[in-house]
């Protein structure tokens, strides 16, 4: 399916932070020395992204890079530091009432841990109708209702008065894939969706969003770890790594033309099947610490092009071919 020019999600600016928020007598210890201030996490710093209408954009970095927060900000589970979420063209956060309720219905998430996102008191039945019921989306048989959604999933109606435990981990990531359907939404934010499947169950599961977006024109927002996964699924790929986009382009430009050197250095570790050898090599270092990121190009300490330039200044991200975007000051002699 070929996305719309439509933005159905828009970032601008989008920055989170974590930490606690100091009160008077904190402010004041701290201004006098007393005290030093408590350390902040920062996980999603001035993240600029569009998701369009009827695409699949994958989100892909190393755990701890932010992604995750940055999906849960999308979904409207989490909200900003700063910044703006445009929902269809709108600040979200300026919405009226009903209709940011409409655009909050809209966007669901899937969670990484399918029995962990299941209520294990419940039957898949009670799962299923809670949100819908509640909403007052349901106007027959909420038998009917259900079973409707369960088949979308890959089930019949015979499934929905068991209970989670009573399934494998695809069947209950396939429950919470119909429960997220049963409130018709239009935008699918997959956290890791498929990182707890094993690897025949991750292809099934895989190949149900793919039809799921033919059948119900989906959009989504795809956040893994796994390039492979990503290759296979999305339309365009957004690289993030310590709270920041790094890289920006279609899947196949990602994948034939990387720019970034922490992009190129990712799909360097991807496993091809190829008759020639090749030298595997992981990229060297650690992660830095979210609480204290390195100031410059965050990528800098790892990087094997890294010069001085990037330890003190950040690297805008700017177009370096049509529709490939990127945060490299490598990229400055293509002016």
């Amino acid at each position: 399916m070929a996305a719309s020019l439509s933005p159905m999600i828009e970032l601008q600016g989008i920055t989170r932070r974590f930490g606690p928020h100091p009160d008077l007598a904190d402010r004041i210890a701290i201004r006098l020395g007393l005290a030093k201030p408590k350390p902040i996490v920062h996980a999603v710093d001035d993240v600029e992204l569009i998701v369009t209408r009827g695409e699949v954009l994958g989100l892909v970095g190393e755990s701890g890079c932010g992604k995750s927060t940055l999906g849960r900000i999308v979904a409207g589970i989490l909200p900003q530091s700063e910044g703006n979420v445009f929902w269809k063209g709108k600040d979200r956060d300026r919405l009226p009432g009903p209709d940011r309720h409409a655009a909050d219905l809209a966007t669901q998430m899937i969670f990484q841990n399918p029995m962990a996102a299941l209520n294990p008191r419940m039957t898949v039945e009670e799962i299923i109708a809670e949100a819908p019921r509640t909403h007052g989306m349901i106007a027959g048989s909420k038998r009917d209702y259900v079973t409707k959604y369960l088949r979308m999933a890959g089930f019949d109606a015979s499934m929905m008065r068991r209970y989670p435990h009573q399934f494998s981990g695809g069947q209950r990531q396939r429950i919470n894939i119909a429960r997220a359907l049963a409130v018709q939404p239009e935008f699918l934010v997959c956290d890791e969706s498929v990182a707890a499947l094993d690897v025949s169950i991750q292809a099934q599961v895989i190949n149900l969003f793919m039809d799921l977006r033919e059948q119900l024109d989906l959009t989504y927002l795809f956040v893994s770890h796994d390039l492979g996964v990503v290759e296979h699924i999305s339309d365009r790929v957004a690289i993030m790594y310590l709270g920041r986009i790094v890289e920006e382009a279609s899947v196949e430009e990602v994948f034939a033309r990387p720019n970034h050197p922490y992009t190129q250095a990712l799909l360097s570790e991807v496993p091809r099947i190829e008759v020639t050898k090749r030298r595997f090599q992981a990229v060297k270092g650690e992660l830095p610490s979210p609480l204290n990121p390195p100031k410059g190009c965050h990528f800098h300490p790892r990087c094997p092009f890294a010069m001085d330039r990037c330890r003190v200044e950040v690297p805008r991200i700017r177009e370096i071919a049509p529709c490939h975007r990127s945060a490299c000051h490598l990229n400055d002699g293509l002016d």
